[in-house]
């Protein structure tokens, strides 16, 4: 089983600056790869919407929503992935979920590939 745990939200004013982390991690023994770690986030009552991701290769995609303002940045090795969020808008004052794409051996040669969310941080942007 592959677990993911964020921390960075909390609350800023208006124009300030956070900084999300979310770390994968599996269970005893468990062999897995992440291909692509991303952010999402989701307002009350709205769908989830896409923040940022970045490959294994580290190419990125952002939302235009965010583009120039938000960093999204990974640490291989740690399985860990960053958001560096600067000028932040009340807009942006919602729970941010932090998804991971995980391959695992299945058997003696095959392997399966799942999503997995972390349980979500909330941002608090005050104007």
């Amino acid at each position: 089983q592959v677990r993911l745990e964020e921390s960075g939200g909390g609350a800023v004013q208006a124009g300030g600056s956070l900084r999300l982390s979310c770390k994968a991690s599996g269970s005893s023994g468990m062999i897995f790869s992440i291909n692509t770690m991303g952010w999402y986030r989701q307002a009350p009552g709205d769908q989830r919407e896409l923040v940022a991701t970045v490959n294994s290769d580290g190419s990125t995609n952002y939302a235009d929503a965010v583009k120039g303002r938000f960093t999204i940045s990974r640490d291989g090795g740690e399985n860990t992935v960053y958001l560096q969020m600067n000028s932040l808008k009340s807009e942006d004052s919602v729970v941010y979920f932090c998804l991971a794409y995980v391959t695992a051996p299945v058997g003696n040669d095959g392997e399966e590939s799942f999503e997995v969310w972390g349980r979500g941080t909330l941002v608090t942007v005050s104007s």
